[in-house]
């Protein structure tokens, strides 16, 4: 029997979480589903710059332990459930000049946010996912887990790579539950801090933004589309991922970079 879907509003009634939802590209998903009828709420260290009514902001840092279970109870407090999951937290924040100046705290403190956040939330939701035998789960990983720059980045890729591995056995577990478990591998996202980077780069180097900008697609090894991604592209696909539209989709990584992993 053919299926009926409302694409406007077919997330009504649901309730959803964004996590790193103030700014790029989790702005943009938050945006994304509201728009498709959730209850949205978002979460972050700060708070958004912009006031938005239409969201319910947690202040909270998921790096920590105490950050992750402060989101769970509170969002089990005041709705009594979650239907959809967007990991979207991402950071790095390591220094330039390659393995041998990372100490541990930069590798455990990019592991902590980038792989534990992710891990805690989904033990926080699970249950009464599984209970209710219907969620979807997200985790924003990056193609940084097939494609590691080793400057300045490698403690980040690694723990998106093993958040990647992470989620397919996670959603070979729950999936048999009702549980949709997906991982979405965005290449460059153009966003407020990436065009402030393009602008020290240019400003530094002497150089246009647009040069800069090609400059750093150079060295991600070229991007065939010829552009960095915008927040909204990678917003739309993660609406589509959990919506009714996909719901024979799960436990598979869906890569938006332009092109750039140059191997099937």
């Amino acid at each position: 029997m053919k299926q009926e879907f409302n694409y406007n509003k077919e997330l009504s009634g649901k309730i959803a979480l964004v996590t790193g939802g103030t700014k790029g590209a989790g702005k943009a998903i938050a945006e994304r589903l509201l728009d498709a009828g959730a209850t949205v709420i978002v979460t972050a260290r700060n708070k958004p710059e912009e006031n938005t009514d239409d969201l319910h902001f947690i202040p909270a840092d998921l790096s920590q332990q105490q950050g992750t279970q402060k989101v769970v109870e509170e969002i089990l407090n005041t709705y009594g459930r979650l239907d959809i999951l967007i990991n979207n937290l991402g950071a790095s924040e390591t220094p330039g000049g390659g393995f041998a100046v990372l100490t541990d705290d930069d590798w455990e403190t990019t592991i902590r946010t980038n792989l534990l956040a992710p891990v805690r939330l989904d033990r926080g939701f699970l249950p009464q996912m599984v209970e209710r035998g219907n969620g979807i789960i997200i985790h924003i990983a990056s193609i940084q887990g097939k494609l590691p720059l080793y400057d300045s980045t490698l403690p980040y890729a690694a723990a998106k790579a093993g958040l990647i591995n992470y989620s397919k056995g996670l959603s070979n577990e729950v999936s048999p539950k009702g549980v949709r478990v997906l991982t979405v591998s965005p290449g460059w996202i153009k966003t407020t801090s990436a065009i402030r980077m393009m602008e020290r780069i240019s400003e530094s180097s002497n150089i246009t933004i647009e040069e800069a900008t090609q400059g750093v697609m150079d060295a991600l090894g070229g991007i065939p589309i010829g552009r960095p991604a915008q927040p909204e592209e990678v917003a739309e696909l993660v609406g589509f991922l959990v919506s009714p539209r996909a719901g024979y989709l799960t436990g598979t990584e869906y890569v938006i970079d332009g092109g750039t992993i140059p191997t099937i």
